[in-house]
């Protein structure tokens, strides 16, 4: 991992998501990306174009930048390499290819609760990103003094095709030196037994040398519901989860599981495309 994208609206929230890759990057040796998008009708801007002949666009890409100023005098940015940077963009286009064009291992977006959500993340914005993206996405809710995961939640239905996501996960638990609980929510709707559900999580982290993990299977009214309590019973410093276009986000992240894991949970959730 070498860069982090984090977009920012210069609010609270993404600042929260700031602080945590800044400490990332000063752990690490990482780069910061920080990235805003000007919400202008695209159509309205001619690329051709003098700046003298888009006011309105050059008056709020002067003010972003005078924004950035700001953020780059923050302690926490001190002796880390930021790039800034600010384009007309569908925002959720402009992460995307912010991603492919910087070589981004890591997005980090800032969020609060529902109506965070339906602005960044249930809507238009960040459900494309995490439906299209191929770079894990960090959700991060709160404020972190101190950013470090120590016991990482993943949960998954431990099916062949998600093998992907779990070496990412595992790359990221030893980015932290990080114990996985490996977890299988077993539903009334949907009920495995015990052993049928170790068997197939075996077969899934076959070929990895992480040893440093848990087997969990924990069964509850919900898939969401599941995690959520059993994340809060090992005080969980994250929740892991993989995602795969529509049917990934239709599983995961539309009606009630993104409410409960991404507006109701009260820690850090990270998404890996499959």
């Amino acid at each position: 991992m070498k860069k982090i994208l984090v977009p920012t609206d210069f609010s609270n929230e993404a600042e929260n998501a700031v602080k945590v890759a800044a400490e990332l990057a000063k752990k690490h040796n990482f780069e910061i990306v920080l990235l805003h998008m000007l919400d202008l009708p695209i159509q309205q801007l001619n690329t051709g174009s003098a700046p003298a002949d888009l006011p309105e666009a050059m008056y709020f890409m002067k003010l972003a930048h005078k924004q950035f100023e700001s953020v780059l005098k923050k302690d926490y940015l001190q002796g880390i390499t930021v790039t800034e940077s600010v384009d007309f963009h569908d925002i959720t286009k402009g992460i995307l290819e912010t991603c492919e064009r910087e070589h981004i291992d890591l997005i980090i977006m800032g969020s609060h609760g529902a109506e965070g959500l339906k602005e960044l993340f249930i809507g238009s914005n960040a459900e494309k990103v995490v439906r299209h993206s191929n770079t894990p996405v960090l959700v991060i809710k709160n404020n972190h003094e101190h950013f470090d995961i120590k016991e990482f939640v993943f949960a998954s239905d431990f099916k062949n095709d998600n093998k992907e996501t779990y070496a990412q996960a595992v790359k990221l638990a030893k980015l932290f030196d990080a114990k996985i609980h490996l977890l299988y929510v077993n539903t009334p709707s949907n009920f495995v037994t015990t052993a049928t559900s170790k068997v197939r999580i075996f077969d899934f982290i076959e070929g990895q040398d992480h040893n440093n993990y848990t087997i969990n299977i924990y069964n509850d009214e919900t898939v969401e519901k599941g995690i959520l309590n059993f994340s809060k019973i090992i005080n969980a410093d994250l929740i892991g989860i993989s995602t795969h276009g529509r049917q990934g986000i239709a599983h995961f992240f539309n009606g009630s599981i993104s409410e409960d894991l991404v507006n109701h949970a009260n820690r850090p959730v990270i998404t890996f495309k499959i």
